[in-house]
């Protein structure tokens, strides 16, 4: 019953998977969500007229902060050494979405998609937070993983990316 998930023991508990073993290679991993928003407190973003400051910086900012700080926020997530984290940001003006895309790379012995995911969870959270009070009917969604590559089980894409937009 356990067998198709690494943080369960043959016992049944919870654990940190043991990377001991595991070879070093370069590991890579991107992340995408959506923040959709009223016209109004689109506009702002866009033309960087919010009273808070710089929506976008600031969303830039804390999810690469996030992505480092991943394995303090989800239990069992191991330390990573990240080589490289980065946010992007592309404006969608007929659906009033910003995306964002988290992109972090490593040389380790596991995986850095749950940095990804957490790096572009936190930026758009960000943005909700620097926004809410032109638009508290913003909505968060659309994250996923869409590609990641290295380690024993090689290069994934997410075929998603090919049905959007």
């Amino acid at each position: 019953m356990y067998r198709d998930f690494s943080h369960i023991d043959h016992d049944g508990n919870v654990i940190m998977v043991d990377v001991t073993g595991k070879e070093q290679t370069t590991r890579h991993a991107v992340a995408m969500g959506s923040i959709f928003m009223s016209q109004h407190c689109y506009d702002a973003v866009a033309q960087h007229t919010v009273e808070k400051g710089d929506v976008i910086g600031a969303a830039r900012i804390a999810g690469i902060m996030a992505a480092k700080k991943t394995s303090e926020l989800i239990p069992l997530c191991h330390t990573v050494a990240i080589t490289h984290a980065a946010l992007e940001f592309d404006f969608y003006p007929e659906a009033l979405e910003i995306r964002a895309q988290c992109t972090v790379t490593c040389n380790g012995s596991t995986g850095v998609e749950m940095e990804a995911l957490t790096g572009v969870t936190v930026a758009l959270l960000t943005i909700y937070d620097m926004c809410k009070a032109a638009d508290r009917k913003m909505e968060i969604g659309e994250i996923y993983l869409e590609a990641k590559s290295g380690g024993r089980s090689g290069t994934f894409f997410n075929d998603r990316a090919h049905r959007r937009h």
